[in-house]
């Protein structure tokens, strides 16, 4: 079993295994899941997201997470804080963080919890000056979420990125700082 990183309430964070690669692809590489994310991805796109960031926790000691529910044990959640690395972002090496939900466990907080213990462990472990999220305006759910946890919208930031559909761009980026944050919670 992946080292836990985080717990919560009702979900336990974990490193990402290298025998993780087949359950995320059957719970949350789905077209409902995947939907605003530029649809489900190759098997290999997401072996080597899970390499990334297996490198990104070596490296810095961060990255995303597979999170489990605490009372069944099944993963409901892939999520965590790595570095903006897309290269159309303006903002390069920001601390970003992000997160999806699979979908028969939507609508029940599950984001949120997660999320929550993310931010703290962004700003108080490692220090984060800042947190970035990124997204698109037609990912309601999403953006809306971001606003709920106090982050603050940046425009300057938005970028067009031709991985996504017309429909899912530009790419926006929401942004919360230490301070907000304290002030927020």
């Amino acid at each position: 079993m992946a080292k836990t990183v985080l717990t919560t309430e009702r979900l336990e964070l974990r490193q990402i295994g290298e025998n993780d690669l087949d359950a995320h692809l059957k719970h949350l590489n789905t077209t409902a899941v995947m939907g605003r994310l530029g649809g489900p991805r190759s098997r290999h796109a997401i072996a080597e997201k899970h390499a990334a960031s297996r490198e990104s926790f070596a490296h810095e000691g961060f990255g995303f997470m597979l999170g489990y529910e605490r009372a069944t044990g099944e993963l409901v959640t892939h999520c965590g804080m790595k570095r903006v690395s897309n290269p159309l972002a303006p903002n390069i090496g920001d601390h970003e963080i992000g997160w999806l939900v699979r979908e028969d466990r939507w609508r029940r907080g599950l984001a949120e919890e997660a999320v929550r213990a993310i931010i703290d462990w962004a700003f108080e472990a490692h220090k984060a000056p800042h947190l970035v999220a990124l997204t698109s305006e037609s990912n309601i759910g999403s953006w809306k979420l971001m606003e709920k946890l106090g982050m603050q919208r940046r425009p300057e930031l938005d970028f067009k990125d031709p991985f996504f559909s017309d429909e899912d761009n530009p790419t926006i980026q929401y942004s919360l700082t230490r301070e907000q944050w304290e002030n927020h919670k």
